[in-house]
């Protein structure tokens, strides 16, 4: 369940520089996971399996 204040959601008693903060962790957060994706798929060729990056040296 969600947690409420009265008949509230919390969310709604938060400030704006508080909602501002939340949002632009949450970009922020979101663009990491965006470059850590790129990067993993980048050039590689179409239709090849993913490469594995931490290979044991046999």
């Amino acid at each position: 369940m969600t947690k409420k204040i009265g008949s509230k959601h919390v969310a709604q008693h938060r400030g704006k520089k508080e909602r501002a903060e939340i949002y632009k962790t949450n970009v922020a957060r979101e663009a990491v996971k965006q470059a850590i994706a790129r990067a993993k798929y980048r050039n590689q060729q179409k239709g090849q399996p993913t490469m594995v990056m931490a290979q044991p040296a046999a």
